[in-house]
């Protein structure tokens, strides 16, 4: 492998704040950023080049990969196919695997992947109607009813324990389901994970508090034992290993009450429990990312110091345009960065931006968990 610099230029399907974010970490390594996004002036068009197109253009597709020497995705949406035949009559690298990619998107398909490789798991079943979901339901109890594909931020999940329900759940995810039981969790863990040109690193082990099936803030280290942490991280590295290709994945977890650590769900991109990672670690996902797609060497996943991240929703009743206030006492704390995605509209709950927070050692978790929300809170929109 020979690296110089400038670089090449990457392509990314998709343009949010993920591709925004992606194009920031790859312009100090001199890699140029090129993304396709259906939204025109995507967020990510404030740092990298733009070609306006759907995920599933042919021509937009191949006008992307032309521009590039190696691809990626940071949207589920990517049609794997598509990326299979641009491989193959472009002669260019995409990242990870369209296989991955394909085993990810559908929810039953990973939950049966992991299954098979005996990586632990909850219970679940496949449901295509109402009579599938009330067998789950007699058999679980309680069960979280799961879009196979499209849902995100608690879209297309829908908690069910009356039978009588079944039908208008299976309305309200629009589409085929998995059906899978409600886990008994003392908290929620997650990895973030990096395959490479013949290397896998993983960061810490994060701790993250949802509300409404949507991240609030992630806290690195977790609040959990040495020997939780251990072996999230090994569950985390079996997953790699079933996930052909290079890049970085994210890796919810479920720590049960009995200390168990069972695998929730997996993102073949960067994922919103590793922001933490831009000011909390030595080298950030969204750099590991870039590194790993080229087949660069991976960087160090240490951890600099104890770090919350705290997202910044829309608290807002209807969409209106986005203008966030409040900021005087985030841009004055020291050790504290403003991350803003760069969203025209804020619309209720939506992913606008998120808060770093940096802490010392001697500092309790709760305490710097509490000084972030308190911080994130204060900002609103107007």
């Amino acid at each position: 492998m020979t690296v110089t610099v400038p670089g090449p230029t990457l392509g990314v399907v998709g343009g949010g704040q993920l591709g925004r974010m992606l194009a920031e970490a790859a312009a100090p390594l001199g890699v140029d950023i090129v993304v396709l996004d259906p939204t025109p002036d995507c967020p990510a068009s404030a740092v990298a080049d733009q070609i306006v197109g759907d995920f599933t253009d042919p021509a937009a597709m191949a006008e992307l990969a032309a521009r590039s020497d190696a691809l990626t995705f940071e949207i589920e949406l990517a049609d794997p196919d598509l990326l299979d035949e641009l491989a193959a009559e472009e002669g260019i690298e995409v990242h990870p695997s369209p296989d991955a990619l394909r085993t990810i998107e559908d929810k039953l398909v990973q939950k049966r992947t992991f299954g098979e490789a005996d990586i632990p798991i909850p219970p679940f079943h496949r449901v295509d109607d109402a009579a599938d979901l009330r067998a789950a339901l007699d058999e679980f109890g309680s069960v979280m009813l799961k879009a196979r594909t499209g849902g995100y931020d608690g879209r297309g999940n829908v908690p069910v324990t009356d039978p009588e329900d079944a039908e208008d759940a299976i309305d309200a995810v629009g589409g085929p389901a998995m059906a899978e039981a409600f886990v008994d969790f003392e908290r929620e863990l997650s990895v973030i994970g990096v395959r490479g040109d013949g290397q896998i690193r993983t960061f810490p082990v994060g701790e993250n508090v949802h509300e409404e099936e949507i991240l609030r803030e992630t806290i690195v280290p977790a609040r959990t034992t040495d020997e939780v942490t251990e072996e999230a991280d090994r569950v985390a590295r079996e997953v790699l290993s079933h996930l052909p290709g290079r890049g970085v994945f994210g890796i919810e977890l479920f720590e049960t009450a009995a200390g168990d650590v069972l695998v929730n769900e997996v993102a073949p991109r960067p994922h919103n429990s590793g922001h933490w990672t831009i000011e909390g670690a030595v080298c950030s996902q969204f750099e590991q990312h870039v590194r790993a797609v080229l087949g660069w060497p991976l960087g160090s996943t240490d951890r600099r110091a104890p770090t919350v991240s705290a997202n910044i929703l829309g608290t807002v009743d209807e969409s209106q345009p986005a203008r966030l206030a409040g900021l005087e006492a985030p841009l004055s704390e020291s050790g504290v960065s403003l991350h803003w995605y760069g969203k025209d509209e804020v619309r209720p709950l939506r992913k606008m931006g998120h808060l770093t927070a940096i802490g010392t050692d001697d500092e309790a978790v709760e305490e710097l968990l509490d000084r972030a929300r308190t911080l994130r809170d204060g900002l609103y929109f107007d």
